[in-house]
């Protein structure tokens, strides 16, 4: 028998969040606010990443820091911290800060979903663009996750070539950006957020699965970004890392992508 779904109200976008378990796989949870699926946790095996593009995410993590050191990780977009609880044990020992604008989500999900306990997260209530220049000023972190929009409706200054220039600042040198993009043909968004990514990366990579890069179907894209060049090797074992079916593109073929 199914337990009833634990209900929170989120004040700031005037919407119920839910909590209940995913009945196809023991031991997970789902977030769900304004009754659309927005995460999946598996709490009894948080190595375990459910949905596709936050799998994208941890395995191109998983390739290009491959040592098993901790690392400071920002979270811009809390939902249910499932890449907090992965890292957690890829990366033992790493301290993460995760931000949300909606203090009862953030209350909601440490409440009912709770973290591992070597899992070391300070948790924030504030906008993902002004917490770089008040809460985290000064602050650096090895990998910065964005997962916030998707969207032409994604709030403005949080699209900004500005925003990316900022965020750019708020990463180590070799530190890592990964951008979560969802977009609906054809994909205009994408090209503003891989441009706007451009203007404060050196390096900047788009990963989806092929049939995403012809522009018909609706999904998700992650962008990773980086201060330093990420050689070839350690982009095609991105590529394989999956999930599958995964494509790449960078340099020139990103170019040419921005240039239907």
């Amino acid at each position: 028998m199914s337990m009833k779904p634990l209900k929170r109200w989120l004040g700031g976008i005037q919407e119920h969040a839910s909590i209940y378990p995913d009945d196809l796989v023991p031991g997970a949870m789902i977030l769900e606010i304004g009754g659309a699926e927005q995460s999946h946790v598996n709490l009894d095996q948080p190595e375990n990443i459910f949905y596709e593009y936050l799998a994208r995410i941890a395995n191109h993590l998983d390739v290009l820091r491959p040592q098993r050191e901790p690392l400071k990780f920002l979270h811009l977009g809390a939902g249910a911290l499932t890449l907090a609880r992965w890292a957690s044990l890829r990366y033992p020992g790493s301290d993460h800060v995760a931000v949300d604008i909606e203090r009862e989500l953030l209350d909601f999900v440490l409440t009912h979903l709770p973290l591992p306990e070597q899992c070391n997260l300070q948790p924030l209530v504030a906008d993902a663009r002004a917490v770089l220049k008040e809460e985290l000023l000064d602050k650096e972190f090895d990998v910065i996750v964005l997962d916030i929009f998707s969207g032409p409706e994604a709030p403005e200054h949080l699209t900004s070539p500005e925003y990316y220039e900022e965020l750019a600042l708020a990463l180590a040198p070799e530190g890592l950006l990964f951008v979560n993009i969802g977009d609906d043909p054809p994909l205009a968004f994408t090209d503003r957020q891989v441009q706007a990514a451009q203007s404060a990366f050196e390096y900047v990579l788009l990963s989806s699965t092929p049939e995403m890069f012809t522009r018909k179907f609706p999904g998700n894209l992650i962008l990773t970004a980086s201060k330093k060049r990420i050689d070839q090797a350690a982009i095609s074992a991105c590529e394989a890392a999956g999930p599958y079916p995964s494509e790449v593109k960078h340099s020139l073929a990103l170019d040419r992508f921005g240039k239907p």
